[in-house]
């Protein structure tokens, strides 16, 4: 399949929105260090922000991101939101909760545990009606919404909003499963060429494993990518980033991989 980058959000430790990031992604700005952005989803109203969580929170700031860059109407765009692990902090304080005497739950923290809650988020911010999708595939999660995306951007010709996201569990969850920092990445992606398009995708699944994923050049990053299954993401933005043709390959499942070619717009 073939297609288009039109717009792209970032948030990550050192890694505080597109402009400053594809430099340090491409290799041309000093080294990469680890300080932990604070997002922001401006776009939601006063009442929302305050109600929101930290993860809606990240995924909200990557989205409003990608759309500002390809100035495209968020009520017509589709969109497909993934993470592995989903409002983990809101769990783990409704855990809390269950275990005290008086096992008192919010209606509003209940209201926010849900998997979906980013995806609600978006809908209320943007006003959209559009289709919605929201998937976790455990460590596959950002590959299985790349395909998703890119089949429905296909199918129905429509822009549609790809947002991977994932923070780190709190204790003792983290025991469970060590997500290694806070990362969310946007694309918005589009079946034909437009006026903003940052890069030119064509997409393959391949059962031949005998290649290595492609990794991160700095150790670093390297660590996070491998860490949080919305960083996977990395090596696809850093092709981007360094506008250049480029096959990047990143593992999908146990007997597949999604290969990415990338071309420079």
């Amino acid at each position: 399949m073939e297609l288009y980058v039109n717009g792209i959000g970032i948030l990550g430790p050192g890694l505080a929105g597109w402009d400053e990031s594809r430099l340090v992604l491409a290799s041309e700005s000093p080294s990469w260090e680890p300080a932990m952005p604070e997002p922001s989803a401006s776009l939601l109203p006063a009442n929302e922000q305050r109600r929101s969580s930290e993860t809606v929170r990240w995924a909200l700031h990557v989205a409003q991101e990608a759309m500002r860059q390809a100035e495209v109407d968020a009520r017509e765009v589709a969109s497909v939101f993934a993470s592995s692990e989903g409002e983990t902090g809101v769990l783990d304080r409704l855990c809390t909760a269950l275990a005290a005497p008086q096992r008192t739950i919010s209606p509003t923290l209940f209201h926010h545990s849900v998997h979906n809650a980013a995806s609600g988020y978006w809908g209320i911010a943007t006003g959209s009606q559009q289709s919605s999708t929201v998937l976790a595939c455990y460590d596959s999660s950002f590959c299985a919404a790349f395909l998703e995306a890119a089949a429905y951007a296909h199918t129905d010709e429509r822009p549609v909003l790809l947002v991977a996201y994932d923070l780190p569990l709190p204790p003792p969850l983290y025991a469970a499963r060590p997500l290694g920092g806070g990362f969310a990445a946007a694309l918005l992606l589009t079946r034909a060429p437009g006026p903003h398009n940052l890069a030119q995708l064509d997409l393959t699944l391949s059962n031949d494993l005998s290649e290595e994923a492609t990794i991160m050049d700095d150790a670093g990053l390297e660590t996070l990518r491998t860490g949080n299954q919305a960083a996977q993401s990395l090596p696809l933005l850093a092709a981007i980033a360094r506008q250049c043709d480029t096959l990047v390959l990143l593992e999908y499942l146990e007997d597949q991989h999604l290969l990415i070619r990338v071309a420079p717009c």
